[in-house]
């Protein structure tokens, strides 16, 4: 796979650790040569041993959007916006099955690591539980999320610092952009914690519940604990 990837972005937040204001606005995007412009047997058709080797074409988009508003004092909310899209320049061939994109959990994928694809957390749902049902469990061409943020300063000392906070969650997504619907969305609420130390970075902890049950996987959300290592992105 051959890529060409490049990033157009803005951040204005006051504090890496606590902000209180201010806003964080990425686009990235990442573009393949089109192989099915000189060849169209010469793309990834499938993942499997006895296939022989192709090359992977694509277009991708992701678009990522954070603002910080102090409330009251050192009450702040957080609002993110999140859209991702993965595109084919060959119609008939389709999106192909790497960078494709998964939700739920907390982002990470300590049990299953997946090999080209874009794991985005969802709390209150099991980790990379959230696909469409035609993908084969690829993961989807469209993804949307949206999250709110809540938090609130126990300690900003030099040696940590410390904040709680209360989130409400929602997010999708979609085989193909046809099948790309805004308000059908998994939804979830919960309250967690997060330290940062020199020596170890943010580390998190979240409790979350899951309201939508996820198809063929009813027992995915619900209660769920989440832990996380360092700033996630989405």
């Amino acid at each position: 796979s051959f890529v060409f990837n490049t990033t157009i972005s803005r951040n204005s937040v006051d504090s890496p650790i606590y902000p209180r204001s201010g806003s964080n606005l990425t686009l990235s995007m990442a573009f393949t040569p089109p192989y099915s412009l000189f060849d169209k047997s010469s793309l990834a058709e499938g993942i499997s041993a006895d296939k022989q080797f192709k090359w992977v074409e694509y277009h991708k988009w992701m678009f990522d959007n954070s603002w910080f508003v102090s409330l009251a004092g050192k009450l702040v909310l957080n609002a993110r916006v999140h859209f991702g899209y993965l595109g084919s320049y060959n119609s008939s061939k389709g999106a192909p099955p790497f960078e494709r994109f998964i939700l739920g959990g907390s982002g990470l994928s300590f049990n299953n690591f997946l090999l080209g694809t874009d794991i985005v957390g969802l709390r209150g749902y099991d980790d990379n539980s959230i696909t469409p049902t035609e993908s084969s469990n690829e993961g989807g061409t469209v993804y949307e999320k949206f999250t709110m943020e809540l938090r609130y300063p126990v300690t900003l000392g030099q040696a940590a610092s410390i904040y709680v906070l209360g989130f409400a969650e929602a997010g999708n997504n979609w085989i193909s952009g046809q099948d790309f619907s805004p308000f059908d969305l998994k939804r979830s609420i919960g309250v967690g914690a997060r330290i940062f130390m020199p020596a170890f970075g943010l580390l998190g902890l979240d409790w979350g519940y899951g309201f939508d049950q996820i198809p063929g996987n009813k027992t995915a959300g619900g209660a769920q604990f989440h832990f996380t290592i360092g700033q996630t992105i989405r």
